[in-house]
């Protein structure tokens, strides 16, 4: 009787909040956006030293580095902690944003990814009310993202938007698309496999590599070749020598911790990736197009729950990833389950909001309770195509029994 009552209760507070008119969620993301850059910038200033948004620090002044012919790869104490790991062309982008003083800066770098977010969603085939939802299910997330100053949101929307262009048959604006991800984070290599789902499959291998070459050479526009050479070679040593005992919010993280197992990263991640290529090579066979968005969500998760170095702040993409697999297909019991327990402990558990700060800090962050559920979404993601083929050959052998 009780659950009945929960159930009846949870049902109302879903259909109420998918009235909330879309735009007014769109306007809150914007606010959200500016509101946490004031609140970033305020708190930073009486720091002695560094700031609350160090991530847009080290990437911004990445450009300074980039024209003074400076190693962008090491470490420089003295203005921000941490290292910059993307790419030259990323830090030649930064110079739209390196003049502008900080809090104007902050405030315009976090408006471009909830922009970007923005306009992909709408690019999804959600219905408007379900919209509301969906965009109600990643608000926590996307505190979260912006929190960090990342570029996590903004990667999440160009992925949904290479994924449109896929669909729309636009293979240079998909491969650009992809391109420019895989120059700020290299796991955007991965969403390149979603080529495999449509046809002109050469063409789309043409523009990769024409933008790869394009985008790499870039920042010859304010550097000499010899210095060019050398930030590659050193961007080059600084991925190869980035795999650190670490294991992340992650799978590894999470069956290292909970399980004590022993973790050879390669394999695993090798593991990962071949789970990840099977359905998409059967759908590649079968020319089934009806699980395209799918393994647009599957890329989605899988980039940052097999990722070593992932963290709190990625799991905007992996949560986006849920959310599209969810939002897009008819409801049933077991996906609203799926959904529910994902956003508790994944979006829930990490927010001081919702989680006492010391259960975060002591049990969801070591433990990698984020991945978990996200995890078990993306198994039964990469599974559906399979079961669907399945039942359906159950079915057309009973029909066929039957004829006879």
């Amino acid at each position: 009787m009780q659950s009945t009552s929960n159930a009846g209760r949870w049902g109302k507070i879903a259909n109420f909040a998918s009235k909330i008119p879309v735009k007014y969620l769109y306007l809150l993301f914007l606010i959200m956006a500016v509101a946490i850059s004031f609140h970033s910038w305020l708190s930073s200033q009486d720091m002695e030293r560094w700031t609350r948004y160090n991530n847009f620090v080290i990437f911004r002044q990445s450009f300074a580095h980039l024209i003074h012919n400076q190693d962008l790869y090491i470490l420089y104490p003295a203005e921000y902690y941490d290292l910059y790991k993307y790419s030259p062309s990323f830090a030649l982008w930064m110079g739209a944003f390196y003049w502008l003083p900080d809090l104007p800066g902050l405030i315009c770098w976090n408006l471009m990814n909830v922009i970007v977010f923005i306009i992909a969603v709408r690019k999804l085939p959600v219905a408007e009310n379900r919209r509301s939802l969906m965009l109600l299910f990643l608000a926590i997330e996307m505190m979260i993202a912006l929190t960090s100053s990342q570029i996590n949101v903004f990667i999440t929307g160009f992925f949904i938007l290479a994924w449109h262009a896929m669909e729309n048959k636009k293979l240079w604006l998909a491969a650009l698309l992809l391109v420019i991800t895989i120059y700020i984070k290299i796991f955007g290599i991965v969403a390149l496999s979603l080529f495999l789902l449509y046809p002109q499959r050469w063409k789309a291998a043409l523009y990769t590599v024409f933008w790869t070459a394009v985008i790499a050479i870039m920042p010859l526009a304010v550097i000499s070749v010899e210095q060019f050479i050398f930030l590659y070679k050193s961007w080059g040593h600084l991925l190869a020598n980035d795999y650190s005992a670490s294991f992340g919010v992650s799978v590894m993280g999470w069956w290292h911790t909970w399980f004590g197992m022993e973790i050879n990263k390669q394999l695993f991640v090798l593991t990962g990736a071949v789970l990840y290529a099977l359905p998409i090579l059967w759908l590649f066979i079968k020319r089934d197009h009806r699980y395209n968005l799918s393994m647009l969500a599957s890329a989605l998760i899988w980039v940052v729950i097999f990722n070593h170095k992932g963290e709190s702040p990625t799991y905007i993409v992996a949560l986006t990833g849920v959310a599209i697999w969810y939002f897009t297909q008819p409801v049933n019991r077991v996906n609203t389950v799926l959904v529910w327990l994902t956003l508790i402990f994944t979006s829930f558990s990490s927010t001081d909001l919702i989680t006492p700060y010391w259960i975060a800090r002591t049990y969801v962050e070591p433990y990698a309770v984020k991945a978990v559920f996200c995890t078990i979404v993306w198994a039964k993601i990469i599974l559906e195509p399979f079961l669907a083929a399945k039942l359906q050959g159950a079915s057309m052998g009973e029909g066929l029994q039957r004829m006879a």
